[in-house]
């Protein structure tokens, strides 16, 4: 019999943590292989963690909202002989992120610290030998961290103990006195929290929000953003689409979009010029050779990007179904991890909410994202010298300027715009 530890399973490609957004199982339940123990949510999905042994729960070390590295310990499990074996005590208040002294640690040892705690204590200079900590054996917890964050707000410093004046030592120099901080954090930083007014509605930034933040942030402080921009006459998908859009939803089953004409176009030019089919990985680029179309797909307070699979290879119908398909496995919290990797490229239907122009945040580590606005009535000029009314797109284009130049994506978006004026029920198949 042993104590087994479980750990924060990587839930999609890129994804480096998760938060827990519910434990399914308390300490001492027994569990088989393969029963979920809790629910876990990533800037990408949302899912299940199943056990990898069959025994008894010891204890669950990470807390539910708590965000969790890729491979970190979430809870221990006692595996083998059903005899007892001695399970320490939690103690009250116990933080996960606490810093953990190694097994058997004797004084002097290293101690070893969580991932939160270091990422604290580097963000805001704080010395963690300084720091008396609160959990369980003396160990420094987050919530430690936090109080000498909040004094900071009220005073200058932390409030250490003031030292006592120096006094010599026969065999030691007396230690020097604590530097001040490199550098104070701004005001704001620490407790955004204390500038709210009492009127004010406090909403902590948890879950799904913080890992769409992280990965937001990371994209626009990584990525050399460029953008471009085209219009599309798409009037003649517009009528063949209303055409036989009730026959198709009869026949099929669901809906046949404007999106997956869109989608179909983008993997047709993307097969033309595959510099857009890739990703930038340091020291080489490298150019993909399956066409997968990741979709944003918007849930409440939740953004998932699903992701279509060999694209090129499938018939407008065949995206229509993916699109559907994704899109309520999203909204009803379904999405597999499988679902959500091996994107190569992102198409993003900001058209749906109304929009006309909008530049989107590459979804690394892609190389860009097509923005697809609304359809809107326009006068158009014809060749003629006559004006009609016409149904025009704006085509938006974010590139990464480490991969993509100006000349190749300005290509790209003008034969995606070519497919796309160019539909007609024999250049645009539906089956």
């Amino acid at each position: 019999m042993a104590i087994e530890n479980i750990t924060m399973p990587q839930l999609g490609e890129s994804v480096t943590e998760g938060t827990i957004s519910k434990w399914l199982v308390s300490p001492g339940d027994h569990v088989h292989k393969y029963d979920p123990l809790c629910e876990v949510l990533t800037d990408k999905v949302n899912a299940e963690v199943p056990s990898s042994f069959e025994g008894e729960i010891v204890e669950l070390i990470a807390s539910e909202d708590e965000t969790v590295a890729v491979g970190e310990v979430i809870c221990t499990v006692k595996t083998g002989s059903s005899e007892t074996i001695a399970r320490p005590e939690a103690e009250p208040g116990l933080d996960p992120d606490a810093a953990v002294p190694e097994p058997e640690a004797e004084k002097g040892k290293k101690v070893r610290y969580s991932p939160a705690v270091l990422k604290l204590s580097q963000e805001y200079d704080i010395d963690l030998n300084r720091v008396k900590g609160t959990g369980r054996e003396g160990r420094i917890t987050r919530k430690d961290l936090l109080k000498i964050i909040e004094s900071r707000g009220n005073e200058a410093e932390p409030a250490p103990s003031k030292p006592e004046p120096a006094k010599p030592a026969p065999s030691k120099p007396a230690p020097s006195k604590p530097e001040p901080a490199r550098h104070t954090p701004p005001a704001s930083r620490p407790l955004p929290v204390r500038e709210a007014a009492e009127e004010d509605t406090v909403i902590p930034v948890t879950g799904v929000r913080k890992a769409i933040a992280n990965n937001m942030a990371r994209s626009k402080q990584e990525i050399p953003h460029a953008w471009m921009m085209v219009e599309a006459d798409v009037t003649n998908l517009v009528r063949y689409r209303e055409a036989v859009k009730e026959e198709f939803k009869r026949r099929e089953g669901f809906n046949l979009t404007y999106f997956a004409f869109f989608v179909k176009a983008v993997a047709r030019a993307l097969k033309e010029y595959p510099a857009l089919n890739s990703r930038w990985a340091g020291d080489a680029i490298i150019q993909k050779h399956d066409v997968n179309i990741s979709i944003a797909v918007a849930a409440e307070d939740r953004l998932y990007v699903p992701v279509i699979k060999h694209a090129d290879e499938k018939s407008i119908k065949g995206i229509a179904r993916e699109i559907a398909v994704l899109a309520q496995k999203a909204r009803a919290g379904k999405l597999a991890p499988e679902d959500m990797e091996g994107g190569t490229f992102t198409v993003n239907n900001t058209g749906s909410f109304g929009t006309v122009q909008s530049m989107g945040i590459i979804n690394h580590p892609q190389a860009a994202i097509l923005q697809v606005e609304s359809i809107v009535k326009r006068p158009v000029i014809m060749e003629e010298g006559m004006f009609a009314a016409r149904d025009i797109v704006n085509l938006c284009l974010s590139i990464d300027h480490r991969i993509l130049d100006g000349l190749v994506s300005g290509r790209f978006l003008k034969r995606v715009k070519e497919i796309l004026e160019a539909v007609t029920p024999e250049t645009a198949p539906l089956y």
